[in-house]
């Protein structure tokens, strides 16, 4: 069943405003705002699922993608499909064969949704035309949406670079004594560098180095969006840390403890998997 969580946005298709849900992750169109301007409304939806090649369709798409789709409980439904007296709901599809391709939502902006593979052919049942017109619009947002999240993916790799220009400085004023030279700075440097490999990923660059010998660029660039907003948050912290005079085994402690979960908080949530 949809929820109040899914996501919703919408497109205007010839003058129609249609919504979009994100359902379990997935995109499902609004069947109940594809008919508003077609002569006969929501009863050719009705109309459409008593079709027996729909029925079919909608069938092999949930064989496809649902392992619960019941199978046994859909050939009765085949068999009866086409006679005068069959009639079937949406909410009886998902009960008799736990569909999920076709689903109803309840509420002021509820309806009927179907994922959309399937709203696209009921955009054929409809009309040739107005499914061309559909898919494009739908196009144009899915491709406005990957724009938009380009934009937070670079906004992020940026913080994490602003972060780590904040946390050299705080090694060069803290840790770094007077009168060294360039190169003994660097291995300070890569020397707190490997404290937040070690604290995030678990390793330092050379072990992920001598693990993947293969690749070209670094674990921060094979890094999860996940990862890099852990990596900004726990540079800041050790910035923090090193200014509040903490030693290097105590921060790594600190860092990792916060690194795991925060990372916790993140997996699986809607925004991050958005990202990726």
């Amino acid at each position: 069943m949809s929820t109040a969580k899914d996501k919703q946005s919408s497109i205007n298709v010839q003058g129609t405003a249609i919504s979009i849900i994100s359902h379990s992750d997935e995109d499902y169109i609004s069947l109940t705002d594809m008919v508003q301007n077609f002569d006969g409304g929501t009863s050719l939806i009705d109309t459409w699922l008593r079709n027996k090649n729909t029925l079919e369709f909608i069938a092999v798409w949930e064989r496809m993608n649902n392992p619960n789709f019941n199978s046994v409980e859909f050939d009765g439904i085949r068999m009866e499909a086409g006679t005068n007296r069959f009639r079937l709901s949406v909410k009886t599809w998902m009960e008799k064969v736990n569909g999920m391709g076709v689903i109803a939502k309840a509420g002021r902006y509820g309806g009927t949704f179907a994922h959309k593979d399937i709203a696209f052919e009921f955009g054929s049942w409809l009309s040739p035309e107005f499914k061309l017109y559909l898919i494009k619009e739908f196009q144009r947002l899915k491709e406005s949406e990957n724009q938009r999240l380009s934009m937070e993916w670079n906004l992020n790799r940026t913080l994490s670079k602003l972060n780590y220009a904040i946390h050299t400085e705080a090694i060069k004023e803290h840790i770094i004594p007077n009168l060294v030279t360039a190169d003994q700075e660097k291995y300070v440097y890569a020397d707190e560098a490997d404290l937040l490999n070690a604290s995030l990923f678990g390793k330092t660059a050379k072990q992920w180095r001598d693990e993947n010998p293969d690749k070209k660029g670094n674990m921060r660039e094979e890094a999860s969006v996940a990862q890099l907003l852990v990596l900004a948050n726990i540079e800041s912290m050790n910035t923090e840390f090193i200014r509040m005079g903490l030693s290097q085994s105590e921060r790594l402690k600190k860092l990792n403890a916060i690194a795991i979960s925060q990372l916790q908080s993140l997996v699986g949530h809607a925004s991050i998997k958005k990202l990726t």
